[in-house]
């Protein structure tokens, strides 16, 4: 892991966009070019990102479908994340928040049918890319509290890869170490001590739309 602080504006700025967050990535993966990995993207941000590594890296791309679970009136702020199995991962703080048990579950609910429906739009007719025996890096364009990624990790580790790693370009570092339990490798360009959302550490980060994924994982890589 390396903190690529030469690369701030003045504004807490690494990243150009999500192109340059992916660039700089591929070049820090690139112990894993030329062995076919499957890049597995977070929606709906890391997909443009997905496509580049899996270019650079000579390997597949696909998505990894989790849902994170927010606070209670935060919808920022997260206290878990749910995966496409139904598997929930809740936060330590997630009480605190205001999250009680009952409240995660129907949330969890809810967001497993927005999975389910982002599943049949983004692979029709498909299932997802068998990750049994491969390199399989798990890309998200950053780590907030992480509760989606460790989501996402623990539905791929279920899937018997050879190897998983975690590869984010600017992360928060107590998310990182949360993170380090459920992959063999993470690889995080940035983690500063000032961390407090992912976009200030980028001068454009627009929504990527579902239309937009759609139209990136209909292409061969």
């Amino acid at each position: 892991m390396s903190d690529t602080g030469g690369l701030d504006d003045g504004r807490g700025r690494y990243f150009r966009d999500r192109t340059d967050a992916a660039e700089q990535l591929a070049e820090a993966l690139s112990a894993w070019r030329g062995r076919h990995p499957l890049v597995c993207a977070i929606p709906r941000g890391a997909v443009p990102m997905a496509r580049i590594l899996a270019q650079r890296l000579g390997g597949d791309v696909d998505v990894v479908l989790v849902r994170k679970l927010h606070a209670p009136g935060q919808p920022e702020f997260a206290v878990g994340a749910v995966d496409e199995t139904g598997w929930v991962y809740v936060t330590d703080h997630a009480a605190a928040a205001g999250a009680s048990e009952a409240y995660i579950a129907a949330l969890a609910t809810e967001e497993l049918a927005t999975i389910r429906r982002r599943r049949a739009a983004y692979t029709p007719g498909r299932a997802p890319l068998d990750p049994a025996g491969r390199i399989v890096i798990v890309v998200d364009d950053g780590l907030a509290t992480g509760a989606t990624m460790i989501a996402a990790l623990h539905a791929l580790r279920a899937r018997a890869p050879a190897r998983l790693v975690c590869a984010i370009p600017v992360a928060a570092p107590d998310s990182v170490e949360r993170v380090r339990a459920y992959a063999d490798d993470v690889v995080a360009l940035a983690t500063p001590a000032w961390f407090s959302a992912v976009s200030q550490f980028y001068g454009s980060f627009p929504q990527v739309s579902d239309e937009e994924v759609v139209e990136l994982l209909r292409k061969p890589a």
